[in-house]
Protein backbone atom coordinates (compact mmCIF):
# COMPACT_ATOMS: atom_id res chain seq x y z
CA UNK A 1 0.00 0.00 0.00
CA UNK A 2 1.13 3.43 -0.72
CA UNK A 3 -0.83 6.21 0.66
CA UNK A 4 0.29 10.16 0.07
CA UNK A 5 -2.15 12.77 1.66
CA UNK A 6 -1.91 16.90 2.36
CA UNK A 7 -3.29 17.56 5.73
CA UNK A 8 -5.24 20.35 4.18
CA UNK A 9 -7.59 17.43 2.95
CA UNK A 10 -9.98 15.20 4.85
CA UNK A 11 -8.22 12.07 5.54
CA UNK A 12 -8.34 9.10 3.38
CA UNK A 13 -8.22 5.06 3.88
CA UNK A 14 -4.93 4.12 2.55
CA UNK A 15 -4.93 1.13 -0.25
CA UNK A 16 -3.07 -1.89 -0.12
CA UNK A 17 -1.52 -2.48 -3.61
CA UNK A 18 -0.95 -6.29 -4.51
CA UNK A 19 1.18 -5.12 -7.88
CA UNK A 20 4.56 -3.24 -7.21
CA UNK A 21 3.85 0.33 -7.03
CA UNK A 22 6.80 3.22 -7.45
CA UNK A 23 6.89 7.00 -7.14
CA UNK A 24 8.88 10.13 -6.74
CA UNK A 25 7.80 13.51 -5.00
CA UNK A 26 8.42 16.59 -2.95
CA UNK A 27 8.45 16.44 0.26
CA UNK A 28 7.08 19.82 1.50
CA UNK A 29 9.96 22.58 0.84
CA UNK A 30 12.61 20.65 2.60
CA UNK A 31 13.10 17.56 0.38
CA UNK A 32 11.87 15.10 -2.06
CA UNK A 33 11.37 11.90 -1.59
CA UNK A 34 11.36 7.91 -3.89
CA UNK A 35 8.71 4.89 -2.42
CA UNK A 36 9.00 1.65 -3.23
CA UNK A 37 6.69 -1.49 -2.45
CA UNK A 38 6.14 -4.62 -3.92
CA UNK A 39 4.61 -8.42 -2.83
CA UNK A 40 6.35 -11.56 -2.04
CA UNK A 41 7.06 -12.95 -5.66
CA UNK A 42 6.67 -16.31 -4.47
CA UNK A 43 3.65 -15.63 -2.04
CA UNK A 44 -0.36 -15.25 -3.26
CA UNK A 45 -2.40 -12.37 -1.47
CA UNK A 46 -2.08 -8.91 -0.52
CA UNK A 47 1.34 -7.07 0.01
CA UNK A 48 1.95 -7.15 4.01
CA UNK A 49 3.62 -3.84 4.18
CA UNK A 50 1.93 0.06 3.74
CA UNK A 51 3.83 3.44 3.36
CA UNK A 52 2.35 6.19 3.89
CA UNK A 53 4.21 9.97 3.18
CA UNK A 54 2.16 12.31 5.30
CA UNK A 55 2.83 16.59 4.12
CA UNK A 56 1.41 18.96 6.74
CA UNK A 57 0.42 22.35 4.63
CA UNK A 58 3.44 24.23 7.25
CA UNK A 59 6.25 21.64 5.56
CA UNK A 60 6.48 19.36 8.53
CA UNK A 61 5.86 15.97 6.98
CA UNK A 62 5.55 11.65 8.83
CA UNK A 63 6.84 9.21 6.72
CA UNK A 64 5.96 5.76 7.75
CA UNK A 65 6.43 2.26 6.32
CA UNK A 66 4.74 -0.60 8.36
CA UNK A 67 5.30 -4.48 7.74
CA UNK A 68 2.28 -6.65 9.02
CA UNK A 69 3.71 -10.13 10.51
CA UNK A 70 3.43 -12.94 8.14
CA UNK A 71 2.26 -16.03 9.21
CA UNK A 72 -0.40 -14.02 11.40
CA UNK A 73 -3.78 -13.66 10.71
CA UNK A 74 -4.36 -10.38 9.06
CA UNK A 75 -0.80 -8.97 8.36
CA UNK A 76 -2.11 -6.62 5.28
CA UNK A 77 -5.11 -5.43 7.48
CA UNK A 78 -2.94 -4.66 10.76
CA UNK A 79 -0.06 -2.61 8.74
CA UNK A 80 -3.02 -0.72 7.23
CA UNK A 81 -4.83 0.05 10.38
CA UNK A 82 -1.19 1.21 11.77
CA UNK A 83 -0.37 3.68 8.98
CA UNK A 84 -4.47 5.15 9.10
CA UNK A 85 -4.54 5.19 12.73
CA UNK A 86 -1.05 7.53 12.59
CA UNK A 87 -2.51 9.74 9.54
CA UNK A 88 -5.93 10.42 11.58
CA UNK A 89 -4.03 11.37 14.43
CA UNK A 90 -2.02 13.42 12.81
CA UNK A 91 -4.64 15.14 10.47
CA UNK A 92 -6.58 15.87 13.31
CA UNK A 93 -3.84 17.60 14.92
CA UNK A 94 -1.88 19.43 12.43
CA UNK A 95 -1.95 22.67 14.18
CA UNK A 96 -0.19 21.32 17.18
CA UNK A 97 3.62 22.87 17.63
CA UNK A 98 5.08 19.33 18.90
CA UNK A 99 3.98 16.09 16.20
CA UNK A 100 5.61 13.74 19.02
CA UNK A 101 2.97 13.44 21.36
CA UNK A 102 0.44 13.18 18.22
CA UNK A 103 2.58 10.20 16.70
CA UNK A 104 2.60 8.28 19.52
CA UNK A 105 -0.92 8.58 20.76
CA UNK A 106 -1.67 7.25 16.93
CA UNK A 107 0.70 4.60 17.47
CA UNK A 108 -0.78 3.31 20.58
CA UNK A 109 -4.28 3.94 19.36
CA UNK A 110 -3.18 1.28 16.48
CA UNK A 111 -1.47 -1.11 19.11
CA UNK A 112 -5.50 -1.11 20.92
CA UNK A 113 -7.04 -1.55 17.97
CA UNK A 114 -5.07 -4.23 16.75
CA UNK A 115 -5.43 -6.45 20.48
CA UNK A 116 -9.28 -5.50 19.96
CA UNK A 117 -9.77 -7.46 17.21
CA UNK A 118 -8.17 -10.41 18.98
CA UNK A 119 -6.72 -12.44 16.28
CA UNK A 120 -3.31 -12.05 17.06
CA UNK A 121 -2.63 -9.47 14.38
CA UNK A 122 0.59 -7.68 14.03
CA UNK A 123 2.76 -4.91 12.37
CA UNK A 124 6.24 -3.29 12.36
CA UNK A 125 6.63 0.04 12.32
CA UNK A 126 9.38 2.38 11.16
CA UNK A 127 8.49 6.44 11.03
CA UNK A 128 9.99 9.34 10.62
CA UNK A 129 8.94 12.87 11.85
CA UNK A 130 10.19 15.25 9.64
CA UNK A 131 10.47 19.21 10.89
CA UNK A 132 12.78 21.58 8.45
CA UNK A 133 16.27 20.22 8.61
CA UNK A 134 15.68 17.62 11.79
CA UNK A 135 14.52 14.25 11.78
CA UNK A 136 13.24 12.27 14.65
CA UNK A 137 12.86 8.42 14.03
CA UNK A 138 10.49 6.14 15.63
CA UNK A 139 10.02 2.20 15.35
CA UNK A 140 9.02 -0.72 16.79
CA UNK A 141 10.26 -4.07 15.43
CA UNK A 142 12.47 -4.85 12.65
CA UNK A 143 11.08 -1.78 10.15
CA UNK A 144 14.65 -0.21 10.24
CA UNK A 145 15.19 3.54 9.67
CA UNK A 146 18.81 4.67 8.85
CA UNK A 147 20.55 8.02 7.80
CA UNK A 148 24.03 7.81 5.87
CA UNK A 149 26.59 11.06 4.57
CA UNK A 150 27.45 11.32 1.31
CA UNK A 151 30.71 9.86 2.33
CA UNK A 152 29.40 6.93 3.77
CA UNK A 153 28.96 7.54 7.41
CA UNK A 154 26.37 5.90 9.20
CA UNK A 155 24.85 8.92 11.27
CA UNK A 156 21.45 7.11 12.68
CA UNK A 157 20.97 3.35 12.75
CA UNK A 158 17.81 2.12 14.41
CA UNK A 159 18.61 -1.29 16.05
CA UNK A 160 16.26 -4.00 14.87
CA UNK A 161 13.95 -5.64 18.37
CA UNK A 162 15.15 -8.74 18.10
CA UNK A 163 17.72 -10.75 19.50
CA UNK A 164 19.86 -11.54 16.34
CA UNK A 165 20.06 -7.71 16.30
CA UNK A 166 20.80 -7.40 19.99
CA UNK A 167 24.27 -9.65 19.06
CA UNK A 168 24.61 -7.67 16.18
CA UNK A 169 24.92 -4.40 18.08
CA UNK A 170 26.92 -5.63 20.86
CA UNK A 171 29.48 -7.13 18.55
CA UNK A 172 28.59 -10.99 19.70
CA UNK A 173 27.75 -11.89 16.10
CA UNK A 174 29.41 -10.50 12.70
CA UNK A 175 26.89 -8.86 9.86
CA UNK A 176 27.23 -12.31 7.90
CA UNK A 177 26.18 -14.29 10.61
CA UNK A 178 23.23 -12.04 11.85
CA UNK A 179 21.70 -12.35 8.65
CA UNK A 180 21.85 -16.43 8.07
CA UNK A 181 21.06 -16.80 11.61
CA UNK A 182 18.71 -19.24 12.20
CA UNK A 183 16.49 -16.41 14.31
CA UNK A 184 16.98 -13.68 12.30
CA UNK A 185 13.34 -13.20 11.68
CA UNK A 186 12.69 -13.19 15.62
CA UNK A 187 11.31 -9.88 16.58
CA UNK A 188 10.17 -9.45 20.46
CA UNK A 189 8.58 -6.03 20.07
CA UNK A 190 5.30 -5.04 17.04
CA UNK A 191 2.18 -3.36 17.42
CA UNK A 192 -0.81 -5.54 18.32
CA UNK A 193 0.92 -6.69 21.99
CA UNK A 194 0.07 -5.20 25.00
CA UNK A 195 3.60 -5.40 25.57
CA UNK A 196 4.48 -3.26 22.97
CA UNK A 197 7.09 -0.18 23.64
CA UNK A 198 8.01 2.76 20.93
CA UNK A 199 11.67 3.15 20.62
CA UNK A 200 12.53 6.97 19.82
CA UNK A 201 15.82 8.23 18.90
CA UNK A 202 16.99 11.87 19.76
CA UNK A 203 16.27 14.70 16.75
CA UNK A 204 19.24 14.60 14.29
CA UNK A 205 19.61 17.48 11.90
CA UNK A 206 20.31 16.46 7.84
CA UNK A 207 23.40 17.20 6.32
CA UNK A 208 22.43 18.68 2.41
CA UNK A 209 24.48 15.39 1.71
CA UNK A 210 22.89 13.03 3.62
CA UNK A 211 19.92 10.46 2.30
CA UNK A 212 17.69 9.09 5.05
CA UNK A 213 15.51 5.72 4.08
CA UNK A 214 12.93 3.52 5.97
CA UNK A 215 12.62 -0.22 4.83
CA UNK A 216 10.76 -3.17 5.79
CA UNK A 217 12.68 -6.87 5.90
CA UNK A 218 12.41 -7.39 2.73
CA UNK A 219 15.65 -5.20 1.91
CA UNK A 220 17.54 -5.85 4.69
CA UNK A 221 17.10 -9.45 4.84
CA UNK A 222 18.58 -9.46 1.12
CA UNK A 223 21.07 -7.24 1.18
CA UNK A 224 24.10 -6.41 3.65
CA UNK A 225 23.88 -3.30 5.62
CA UNK A 226 27.55 -1.90 4.35
CA UNK A 227 25.92 -2.61 0.73
CA UNK A 228 23.13 -0.53 1.54
CA UNK A 229 25.09 2.24 2.78
CA UNK A 230 27.43 2.14 0.02
CA UNK A 231 24.20 1.88 -2.14
CA UNK A 232 22.15 5.05 -1.22
CA UNK A 233 24.96 7.17 0.03
CA UNK A 234 24.88 9.31 -3.42
CA UNK A 235 23.56 9.71 -6.51
CA UNK A 236 19.83 10.42 -8.28
CA UNK A 237 17.36 9.14 -5.90
CA UNK A 238 15.44 7.55 -8.92
CA UNK A 239 18.27 5.61 -9.86
CA UNK A 240 19.49 4.53 -6.73
CA UNK A 241 16.22 3.51 -5.37
CA UNK A 242 15.58 1.45 -8.79
CA UNK A 243 19.18 -0.12 -8.00
CA UNK A 244 18.41 -1.06 -4.39
CA UNK A 245 15.60 -2.69 -4.80
CA UNK A 246 16.33 -4.34 -8.22
CA UNK A 247 19.44 -5.80 -6.48
CA UNK A 248 17.11 -7.17 -3.36
CA UNK A 249 14.26 -8.98 -5.83
CA UNK A 250 17.07 -10.69 -8.02
CA UNK A 251 18.54 -12.24 -5.24
CA UNK A 252 15.09 -13.15 -3.95
CA UNK A 253 14.48 -15.01 -7.45
CA UNK A 254 18.33 -16.55 -7.49
CA UNK A 255 20.33 -17.93 -4.59
CA UNK A 256 23.43 -17.24 -5.00
CA UNK A 257 26.72 -18.36 -3.02
CA UNK A 258 27.23 -16.62 0.34
CA UNK A 259 24.43 -13.93 -0.62
CA UNK A 260 21.23 -13.64 1.65
CA UNK A 261 18.12 -14.78 -0.03
CA UNK A 262 14.59 -14.35 1.40
CA UNK A 263 11.80 -13.68 -0.37
CA UNK A 264 9.27 -10.98 1.08
CA UNK A 265 7.59 -8.06 0.74
CA UNK A 266 9.94 -4.76 0.64
CA UNK A 267 9.13 -1.60 1.28
CA UNK A 268 11.79 1.26 0.52
CA UNK A 269 11.09 4.88 1.54
CA UNK A 270 14.14 7.10 0.62
CA UNK A 271 14.32 11.04 1.86
CA UNK A 272 17.03 13.20 0.42
CA UNK A 273 16.78 17.50 1.28
CA UNK A 274 16.39 19.55 -1.76
CA UNK A 275 19.79 20.90 -1.36
CA UNK A 276 20.94 17.95 -3.97
CA UNK A 277 18.26 18.97 -6.36
CA UNK A 278 20.70 17.95 -9.11
CA UNK A 279 20.82 14.74 -7.72
CA UNK A 280 17.15 13.60 -7.35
Amino acid sequence: MVHTQSISLAPAMAICQKAPHASLQPVGEHGVAALYSSPNPFRLGPNQDCAAIVTLDDGRAVLIVADGLGGHAGGAEASRMVVDEIIAHVAAAADEAQLRAVILNGIEAANESLLGIGIGSASTLGLVELDGEMARPYHVGDTAVLVVGQRGRVRLRTVDHAPVAYAHAAGEISEDEALHHAHRHIVDNVIGSRDMRIEIGAPIRLNARDTLLIASDGLHDNLYPTEIVEMIRRGPVGPVMDALVSTAEMRMNERQPGAPSKPDDITVLMYRPTALAGER
